[in-house]
């Protein structure tokens, strides 16, 4: 299990909080910047890709630390900010404190890399990581709510920040549309619009006088009128 690429695990998921087209910066305690590519993958709890993660988390543990294993993944599994993974339950706004829309009751897995990860086009094939305009197009049709199919890969981490178990996102491909998190309904406004100028008739003058608006009307009620200042 500690070959390089025994650890690599092709999933199929929904795609969450995506930053595929260009790398999130963030700010740690220290106040250092860093910046990946990265996204949550949402699975039901019994996905068959869930259970491979579990299996490789396990050996990479085993191979990582020895007979002190199982202590190690009982520090990680407690402290949700050493692992990558998780119950969707725990993901939950720092505004509202309501859960995500689309994480409760599934599990989910965040998947990071510090360099672009292999983009697949629709086809199976890796775009060419040298042609910028055709890969930032395909990363961006990943949004939040659509699914896709990845290749990620666990590793330890044991370090002076302590020990934790990671995960690598080696490539990801748009799989199918799915509703997009985070959208409400949009308020209809097209009413508070009148016609463009590109919308005047043929042989009209859209630069011509405009007829002066009608007086305002008195303010009901003895309202005050505008101020003098306006």
């Amino acid at each position: 299990m500690s070959t390089e690429n025994s650890n690599l695990i092709y999933v199929s998921a929904r795609a969450s909080f995506p930053w595929l087209a260009s790398p999130q910066e963030q700010v740690n305690d220290k106040g250092e910047k860093t910046y990946s590519y990265s996204t949550d993958l949402i699975f039901p709890a019994n996905d068959p890709g869930v259970a491979k993660f579990m299996q490789a988390y396990a050996a990479i543990a085993a191979d990582k630390w020895k007979e002190n294993a199982q202590a190690a993944m009982q520090q990680i599994n407690s402290d949700k900010r050493t692992r990558c993974f998780g119950a969707g339950d725990e993901k939950k706004s720092q505004k509202t404190f309501q859960v995500h829309p689309g994480y409760a009751g599934n599990v989910y897995i965040t998947a990071r890399n510090t360099n672009q990860p292999q983009i697949i086009d629709v086809d199976g094939r890796q775009i060419d990581p040298s042609n910028t305009l055709a890969l930032r197009a395909a990363a961006a049709k990943i949004y939040g709510g659509c699914y896709v199919n990845a290749v990620i890969k666990p590793w330890p981490q044991a370090n002076t920040k302590g020990i934790g178990i990671r995960c690598e996102l080696v490539a990801i491909q748009f799989a199918k549309d799915g509703e997009a998190f985070g959208q409400g309904a949009t308020a209809d406004v097209s009413n508070m619009f009148g016609a463009s100028v590109s919308a005047a008739p043929m042989g009209a003058n859209p630069f011509a006088p405009v007829a002066a608006a009608p007086a305002m009307p008195a303010a009901p009620f003895g309202v005050p009128g505008v101020p003098s200042f306006m």
